[in-house]
Order: C-alpha cells, then structure tokens, then sequence
C-alpha cells in the first residue's frame, strides 16, 4: 500500500517509529548482553538462604562504608582490610568460577569454603593488629599461610569477577619478584625470597593493601552509592527523555541522542559496556529505524558510552586513583582538566555523526514523534544532585564528603515528585546495588595493587619508563605514541582501573621525564605535567573498550544492534578520532586542562581545537556541505591534523587552510541552493 503513497509520504512512513515494545531492548536480552561482554555482569541468580546471605551480606558491606565515611574510616590497614573481605566473601558467592546455566540458582559447596577464607583473610589484620604491629617486618608462620591465602583469593575472585586480563598480568609481575635475576638487560633485578614477597603483599601498604584498594574503600564505594541512589530514582530513563527532547528533532537526531544521553548516563557509571547497554537498548534500534545502518548505530552509541568516563564529575573509579597517585591535588583539579577535552571528545563524535547523517540524508524525529518537552522539564529536578557534587567539589568541600551530600540531595530531590520518591525499600535496594557494583572495583584494585607493589619493590616502573624514552630517542611524540600503544593494548579487556595503575606507573613516569628535561634537576614536578601525562594513559586505557580486535563496548553495541562485532568496532574507533587526537593535544599544549592559563589562550586553544575537530571528521567522513573529493578529504585531515598543537606555527597555518575549506565548501553549498531554487 506505501508503494502506492507519494513520495513526501514515503518519507513520512519510512520515518514513522513502530510501537514503543518494538524499539527497545528486553530487560532479558539487556542482562544476557551485560553477562556476555561484562564479567561484572555475570553473577547467579540465586535463590532461598543463599539469596538472603548476599543481600544482607551487601547490605551490611554498604553499612560499613557509610558508618566510615560519616564518623571517620579505621586506620589503613583495618579499613582495607575489612574492605578487602567483604569484597572476596561476596565475590565468591555471587560469581560462578565458570559460566554454565546451571551454577547461576545455587552455591556450590567450594565457593561456602572460599568465603568463609575470604573473611578469615578480612579478619586477620582487625584480630591480629597489636601483634602485626609490634611485630613489624617480622612473619610467622601463619602470617605466610594468611599472606598466601590472600594472594591466591584476590587472584581468583578478580579473575571472576573481572575477566582473565587483568589477573595473568597480576600474575606475570608477581612472577617477576622470583624471576627478577634471569630477565635480560634492563629487567634483570636481584629476586626475592617467598617470606619478603608475602610481607610487601599483605603486610605493608604497598601491595593488595596499597592504594588502589585504598581508594576503592573510600572514595569509589561512596560514589558508587551516590549513583546507585540515583538510578533509583529513574534518572536514567531521564536522561533518555530529556536527550530525545532537546536532540531528537536535529539532523540525524536519533545518533545525537545517544551521544547525549550517553555523555549524562557517564556521570554516574564507571563502565563503557553497562552504558551502551542502559543507554543503547533505547537509542540503537531507534537510530535503526530511522535508516543508520547496523554497524553505524553500534559504533555510535559504543564510542558515545565509552566517552561517558571521561566527563566529569565522576569519571569512572581510575580517576579517584589519579587523586592519589599524582599527589598534592584535589578531585576537583582533575575533574576540571578533564573538562574540555572531554567536551572536545563528544563534539568530535558528534560532528561525525553529523556529516554521516547529512551524507546518507537522514533527518531527525517528527515532531509526533517527540515527547511533550514541558512534561520532560517537570522532573529536571533529578538533575540538581549532580549539581550538589560539582557545586561543592568546586567549594573545596572534601570529596567523600561530597558524595555524601548528594546522596542527601538525592534522597531530598526524589520527595519533590510522587513518581520519583525514593521509599525505604528503595533506599535499601540502592545500599545492596551499590555494593553490589563494588564488588569488582574491589577486586581489580586489589589486583592492582600487587602490580604496584612488584613496581615498587623491583624498581621495574623505572627500568621501563627509562626503555621507553631510550627506544624513543627523546623524543616526546614517539614517547606518546609507544605510550598510547602500551595502554590501547593493556586496556584490551582489562577494566579502567587496572588499565590506569600499571600505564600509570610504568608509562606516566617516562612522559613526565621528557617533558621536565629543560626544568633544573630535582626541580618539583608542576601540577599540569603531571595531570597531563597521567590523563594522557587514563584517556587511551578507557579508548581501549572501542578499538579492536576486543572492544568490549563495540561488541556489547553489536549485540543490541545485530551488526558484526569487528565492523562495528572499527567504524567506533574511526568516530572516537578525537579521543586519539585530543590526548596529544593536552599534553602538547596543556592550556586546553585549564591550568595556569588565561583566558585569551583558551579562547585560541579550544576554537583551534573544535576546528580542527570539524575538519578531521569532514575528512574521514568525506562530507561537509557536500561531498569531498579525495584531494578535499586529504586537505581536511591534514589541515585537522595542523591544529592538534594551537601553540606552534603549523596551528596558525592550518587555521588559514580550515577557513579557505570551509569558503570553498560554503560557496559549493550556496551554488547547488542556486541551482535548486532555479530549477
């Protein structure tokens, strides 16, 4: 019958959305996404007393921390170690050693065992403290067997509960401490014995028990509360509400709705893959039905969720890492560097989307099609805890302390509309969620630890960091892209955190030498040097969930989409061209942090910077106002290319290229307006 329509009409019904249950993804089919492509995901279902035991077992985890974080946490070793325990116990009930159907309703005998180890482990330091105290650099024999257990565990529950990469890599640089005398060149190290390793690992704050795991039984647990708190709340739906709102009606409006929605849902999940499945179930097939190919849509809402890491104020966990690691600084230092380049992130992707939608011809939403915006702004008010936190972030208010306050917020915010009011049991369900979505950040921190510990101990992190300027020759543009490379191919299936701590130690150290080469020796090393470097491996460790072969968030895209998983990776690294281009940028210029910089510099820096995004996606996607032609796409990426250092002279002559296309591309645009109006 549509056959038979004319042709504005076709448009029309080609353009018509089906019914709501057709465009969005089942609970079912997002869980079972979530548990293929997410080891955090795959946990049982558990029934009858095991149930309970976990329930209250998170409850009483979240408890914990709350109780910590609002009258003081314990001394270190106590607060990570109790921490430490809750994390294991739980693991090893909720994650199955294996993935089989069979092992999701019940707890196998094994795992009540490791448990119950897990909280021997947990308890040891709290028993135990005077004695450990006292007795400090010295080990019994049941120190070892503890020490021992708690290797083992954290090795075991992280690669459960975080996947496999992580845990062989952990285990390689423990090796590395027995092994240290028959590695060649610069890795040769003198070995250590079986009681110093146990000792660094377990009884000093050096190892599992370091800073990493630190961080996560502080910071990360309350943040993760803080958005558990909110998702109760349905802010997540919100944000798809409030995005199709302002964004659907634009050019390609489906894909700009995901990228917009994706940018807000970063703000409260630390994860690339559980926001493409949150995000994607509801913009994917909508991106589809409005004519965006199966790979494309993918790769679009895959590079949109991804760069939801990096958008302050949350940031993912490495980022409260990042705190501590570069010392001396606050949170709200880091979330305010990170600002730009990831605004630069979401307009590089977004411009993207643009060309392609403009060179498919693809256009937004009818206005049928969109919600009643006024019945959108009613519930705007789920935003304000977001608010909370970077209004007292920017007051200097203690970063624990401010997730504390949106929590608060939160719980206040939710009883100004009926449909949005947070019950007790909501409440609880938030406390048992949050501690549930610990679970792993616990584990890999832990991991990370031993990591840091061999670094520390070895001096590996050193003999690296001096490899990789020496394979570099000094030069700073290779020392990135070696960096880049290490942190793209330890990210490949390795959580964030982990990804940050071992490029962070290891690649960090060599960017910062090279960029303190003319400051006088022993010289303090500036804040920016070292925000810059240390956001320059956070940023391709988190770029790592989209480029392949693994690409977890791609993938996880491709499962909601029905694209082929590799395609819809490399098209999302070709969108996610910013980020490859943004990390040099800040370090070569890292006026664009917002660190010791005025205003006027800014200004050139970023308009530079948004030029030369424009002009790298007109050339990747071979459209502007029109079609490119080879030798325009070549001009426009080189020209984009030319803008990613605003301080040198190739800034000022790419800016004289950019706006000779962009005339060119205007007058094309304004001649085939012409021609139309005259025919």
């Amino acid at each position: 019958m549509s056959n038979k329509l004319p042709p504005e009409e076709k448009e029309k019904e080609k353009l018509k959305l089906p019914p709501e249950e057709e465009t969005y993804i089942s609970e079912e089919k997002q869980k079972e996404i979530l548990q293929k492509y997410d080891p955090e995901s795959n946990t049982r279902d558990l029934m009858g007393i095991a149930k309970h035991i976990v329930f209250y077992g998170l409850l009483a985890f979240s408890l914990f921390q709350l109780y910590t974080a609002i009258n003081g946490q314990f001394t270190a070793y106590l607060q990570r170690s109790i921490h430490l325990g809750f994390a294991l116990s739980l693991i090893f009930l909720l994650f199955p050693a294996v993935k089989r159907k069979s092992d999701q309703r019940k707890v196998p005998f094994y795992d009540y065992i490791l448990s119950l180890l897990s909280i021997l482990v947990g308890a040891y330091w709290p028993i135990m403290y005077d004695d450990l105290v006292f007795r400090i650099g010295r080990v019994t024999e049941m120190d070892l067997f503890v020490g021992i257990l708690a290797i083992l565990l954290t090795l075991e529950a992280t690669r459960r509960a975080v996947g496999l990469p992580i845990t062989i890599i952990s285990s390689i640089f423990l090796s590395y401490t027995f092994f240290g005398p028959y590695f060649p060149g610069f890795l040769r190290h003198r070995g250590q014995d079986l009681e110093s390793v146990i000792q660094l690992m377990f009884y000093t704050t050096d190892g599992i028990l370091g800073t990493p795991l630190a961080v996560s039984a502080t910071f990360i647990f309350v943040y993760l509360l803080f958005g558990a708190f909110l998702v109760k709340t349905g802010v997540g739906e919100y944000f798809n509400d409030l995005s199709v709102s302002l964004a659907g009606h634009l050019i390609g409006g489906p894909a700009k709705v995901a990228i917009f929605s994706s940018a807000l849902q970063g703000t409260i999940s630390g994860s690339s893959v559980a926001n493409v499945v949150t995000s994607g179930a509801y913009t994917i097939p909508m991106m589809k039905k409005l004519g965006y190919n199966k790979e494309f849509a993918g790769a679009v809402e895959a590079t949109s969720s991804t760069g939801g890491q990096i958008m302050p104020p949350i940031m993912g966990a490495a980022a409260f890492l990042m705190v501590e690691f570069i010392g001396g600084i606050s949170y709200w230092d880091i979330a305010k560097a990170a600002a730009i380049p990831a605004i630069l992130y979401f307009a590089g992707v977004w411009i993207m989307t643009h060309f392609e939608a403009k060179r498919v011809g693809l256009r937004g939403l009818t206005k049928e099609e969109l919600p009643d915006r006024k019945e959108v702004l009613k519930k705007i008010h789920l935003l304000i805890p977001i608010v909370v936190i970077i209004v007292f972030l920017m007051v200097g208010v203690p970063t624990m302390h401010a997730a504390l306050y949106g929590i608060l917020s939160t719980i206040l915010v939710s009883a100004i509309n009926k449909e949005t009011r947070l019950s007790f049991k909501d409440m609880i369900d938030a406390l048992v969620d949050g501690a549930r979505t610990a679970l792993a950040v616990g584990a890999a921190t832990a991991a990370a630890g031993i990591i840091v510990g061999v670094v520390v101990k070895t001096g590996l992190g050193l003999s690296l960091a001096n490899g990789l300027i020496s394979a570099s020759g000094g030069s700073i543009l290779l020392t990135l892209f070696f960096t880049m490379l290490a942190a793209l191919v330890l990210g490949m299936g390795s959580p964030t955190t982990a990804n940050y701590v071992i490029t962070s130690t290891i690649a960090a150290p060599a960017i910062i030498t090279l960029l303190m080469l003319d400051e006088p020796a022993g010289a303090a090393v500036p804040m920016v040097v070292a925000i810059s470097a240390h956001l320059f491996v956070f940023y391709f460790g988190i770029i790592a969930d989209i480029t392949p072969p693994v690409a977890l968030a791609a993938f996880a895209a491709s499962g909601i989409s029905g694209g082929e998983p590799i395609r819809t990776g490399v098209i999302a690294a070709k969108l996610a061209a910013a980020a490859f281009i943004i990390p040099y940028m800040f370090v070569l210029s890292p006026s664009l942090l917002m660190i010791d910089t005025t205003w006027l510099e800014l200004t050139w820096v970023v308009s530079t910077a948004f030029a030369g995004m424009i002009a790298v996606g007109a050339g990747l996607i071979g459209y502007w106002y029109r079609k490119l032609n080879w030798i325009e796409r070549i001009m426009a990426l080189v020209t984009g290319l030319a803008l990613i250092y605003p301080e040198g002279l190739y800034s000022y002559v790419g800016a004289v290229v950019f706006i000779i296309l962009f005339v060119i591309q205007w007058m094309s645009r304004e001649k085939k307006v012409s021609r139309t109006s005259a025919a």
